[in-house]
């Protein structure tokens, strides 16, 4: 036999790289440099996702944490006798004594919308603080006590700092206050208004940046507006020519409503384009005096124990109104009285000057405490904001987990380790196994709206309770479990099964006592998902009338009830 010797070419025989020490030290180093940049990078990334993960955090708990704060104010009150039956303290006007409490702080105020002003600041509920003394010593009726009473929401979230920005300055100059009531002119040395005249000045032009966006979303709705009043009057015309007299009457009432709508839009955009004008002239004045309106920002004057609205400011003047009478009309030093700059105008806020007047003058006593709000965790519903709490949405949501959990667990593990263990696999198998699937990608709200023709329409359930709503979550969770547990099955090595029955365990044996026991960290995995997915559902729920507000707490899985999504 011939063999024949074929030359291995050129390009071939030459190695594509060089195989001396150095050659090989250098690509080792450059091959430990590459790792090293991409541990770098690694880490790098891991830093980054780390520090939007803190910031994110941060956020949400700065932003949170005034949620779980509320303002109290400690106020000295006589539990009267004459409001109080001492065989049902349940029932006393405990809150006209705590108003009475309030006004003593302020014994000035006699005007009726100056008393609604300052009544206002309190909570609704605040009278159950001398409730629960009452009902804690009923000897205590007719003396003297001190007590922490709720302040409304409005007063609270001013004291956070919430309903506007706001800066607060010591001042800087000794100012004369011409009175102690009533208009009341403020005499300073020259340019102890100046920072103050400038501030309202920037902030005004701030102002001027929102109304002109109002006139223009005014000028939309206008336009939106005044589509339609073309639409109707074509609708009209038609009915007209048409001789329909019922579609004409009622396009010609669309039209007459509509061209109504858009009235009110251009009236609403002529008075803000009024208020434009006012502020950029006062912008573009010379800034030597200029009036302060409700439509400007406030400035208020804490000055010789009282506070003064500023309605007119200059370099060296301020004129305003006493909102808390002053306890003298001396002259003040540098140093003892404040100015409060609030940049959102009163018109663009629910709390009123006079009652930030009111706040101020309760927080230079020192009455005002701010400490953890325990009853956003102990209450229920309510319409007041400081009185609302979560407990009715917890109860509610632990119990319509508990009915979801009693079913879905123990049926969903045994339709699984039947259809795993035990089921024939033939045709009927194989569409509940493509049935189950199916069921698991259906939108929630389908088990909603079946929850509504099953569980309430045909069997007359109690509406928005805990009970139809875990038979509606359990019916969503059990495709995620059975799916889960039969992987789980799946899972267990076969020589597990096979060395029970080989030592004479009989199936149901072998599955029971072997196979399952094993599966239970996968099946558990599967139902932590599911339930944490139940969690978080609202809208089957929405579907069957569990509404978003429950005044009382849920003792039963029969009781209305609310949960937290």
């Amino acid at each position: 036999m011939t063999e024949v010797f074929s030359p291995m070419p050129e390009f071939q025989r030459r190695p594509r790289f060089s195989v001396t020490p150095e050659a090989q030290r250098a690509r080792v180093a450059s091959r430990y440099r590459t790792e090293a940049r991409f541990r770098a990078a690694g880490l790098f990334a891991i830093a980054v996702a780390a520090t939007f993960l803190v910031v994110l955090l941060s956020d949400i708990v700065g932003r949170a944490v005034p949620a779980f704060m509320a303002s109290r104010l400690n106020l000295a009150a006589t539990i009267d006798a004459g409001k109080v039956d001492p065989d049902k303290p349940e029932t006393g006007d405990y809150q006209s004594m705590v108003r009475d409490g309030l006004r003593a702080l302020f014994p000035a105020v006699t005007s009726r919308n100056d008393k609604k002003a300052l009544d206002s600041l309190l909570s609704s509920d605040a009278g159950n603080a001398i409730r629960t003394i009452v009902k804690s010593g009923p000897a205590k009726i007719g003396s003297a006590v001190n007590v922490a009473v709720v302040l409304s929401s409005d007063a609270d979230l001013y004291l956070k700092g919430l309903t506007s920005k706001s800066t607060v300055k010591t001042g800087t100059a000794a100012v004369t206050p011409s009175a102690q009531t009533g208009p009341i002119t403020l005499t300073a040395s020259t340019g102890a208004f100046t920072a103050e005249l400038a501030q309202v000045t920037e902030l005004s032009k701030d102002n001027v940046a929102v109304l002109k966006r109002s006139v223009d979303r005014l000028a939309l709705l206008a336009q939106s507006t005044a589509a339609d009043v073309k639409a109707a009057a074509t609708r009209r015309d038609a009915a007209k020519a048409a001789n329909d007299a019922a579609t004409f009457a009622k396009a010609e009432a669309q039209v007459a409503a509509k061209t109504a709508e858009r009235q009110k839009f251009d009236d609403e955009a002529a008075r803000t384009r009024d208020k434009i004008a006012a502020l950029e002239t006062l912008i573009n004045g010379n800034n030597q005096k200029i009036s302060l309106d409700t439509s400007m920002p406030s400035l208020l004057i804490a000055v010789n124990g009282g506070v003064i609205k500023v309605t007119s400011l200059s370099a060296s003047q301020a004129e305003g109104e006493v909102f808390v009478p002053l306890t003298a009309a001396g002259e003040a030093a540098a140093g003892s009285w404040r100015l409060v700059t609030l940049q959102t105008p009163e018109t663009s806020r629910k709390i009123t000057d006079r009652q930030v007047a009111f706040l101020e003058k309760i927080k230079e006593t020192g009455a005002v405490v701010s400490s953890f709000n325990w009853p956003f965790f102990t209450n229920g519903d309510s319409r007041e904001p400081e009185l609302a709490g979560i407990m009715g949405a917890l109860t509610g949501s632990a119990l319509t987990m508990l009915v979801t959990l009693l079913l879905c667990l123990p049926i969903g593990v045994c339709a699984a380790v039947y259809l795993e263990e035990f089921a024939p696999k033939n045709r009927i198998t194989d569409l509940i196994e493509v049935n189950i699937n199916n069921l698991a990608a259906v939108p929630s709200i389908v088990f909603g709206l079946l929850g509504l023709a099953i569980f309430l329409n045909f069997f007359g359930m109690p509406r928005s309770s805990p009970l139809v709503g875990g038979l509606v979550l359990a019916l969503l969770v059990l495709p995620t479990i059975i799916i889960a547990s039969r992987a789980a099955l799946k899972a267990v090595p076969p020589s597990i099964r096979e060395a029970a029955l080989g030592v004479g365990a009989s199936h149901q044996q072998a599955v029971f006592h072997h196979v399952l026991p094993l599966a239970v960290p996968g099946i558990l995995t599967g139902t932590i998902i599911g339930m944490a997915h139940a969690l978080g559902e609202t809208a089957p729920l929405l579907m069957i009338g569990m509404i978003a507000f429950i005044v009382d707490v849920p003792s039963r899985v029969t009781d209305a009830a609310t949960v937290l999504p």
